[in-house]
């Protein structure tokens, strides 16, 4: 059995619980839940929890040093845990994705991702698979200021069918592969389908 290091990108505390930002925290929570592995073990500068699911030990990790130091955490649980970067599977939010869509790659840049940046800064190269959950741009105004807000209570009402979908994903990424996932997956609108 091998093993595979699940982050889910975030911000810590309940003033940033619904964000747009936190995409990454609700599959995680979602994930774990599936699992029945409760992700909260204080360790590696995050909340922790282990598992297995689909014929793979999951180690379920959410960084809680704010999303611009994520690296530091997801360092700490790969050396730890003797790991490589190809063992990686990291789940973050994405302004260039609509909202209901997901995308999923290996590899690139972080996009001005805040959490990706610090992850290839402290992992020294972005060679893991990211889930990329779609949020949308906002119409006017600032995109930092527009994933730190809420969801609006349309998107929320869409979250569970849509984390729902990612956690499918990564069940097929994990059974099959990457390309059979990517071409399953790609821009699959998750909240039409439903």
């Amino acid at each position: 059995m091998s093993t595979k290091l699940i982050i889910g990108l975030g911000n810590p505390g309940p003033k940033y619980q619904w964000t747009r930002h936190n995409a990454g925290f609700m599959v995680l929570d979602h994930l774990a839940r599936i699992m029945g592995v409760a992700v909260a073990k204080k360790s590696f500068s995050g909340l922790f929890g282990d598992g297995e699911w689909c014929g793979e030990r999951l180690l379920l990790l959410k960084p809680q040093t704010f999303m611009n130091l994520s690296g530091r955490s997801a360092a700490e649980a790969l050396r730890f845990h003797k790991l490589t970067l190809s063992d990686l599977v990291v789940i973050h939010d994405d302004i260039d994705i609509p909202f209901g869509r997901v995308k999923i790659k290996e590899g690139g840049g972080h996009g001005g991702h805040n959490g990706l940046r610090s992850l290839m800064q402290e992992l020294g190269g972005g060679e893991f698979v990211r889930v990329r959950i779609g949020v949308g741009r906002p119409a006017h105004g600032d995109a930092a200021d527009y994933v730190l807000a809420n969801f609006s209570p349309a998107e929320m009402a869409g979250m569970p069918t849509l984390v729902d979908g990612v956690a499918e994903l990564l069940g097929e990424l994990l059974k099959n592969g990457l390309p059979r996932t990517m071409s399953l997956y790609n821009n699959r609108d998750f909240l039409s389908a439903a």
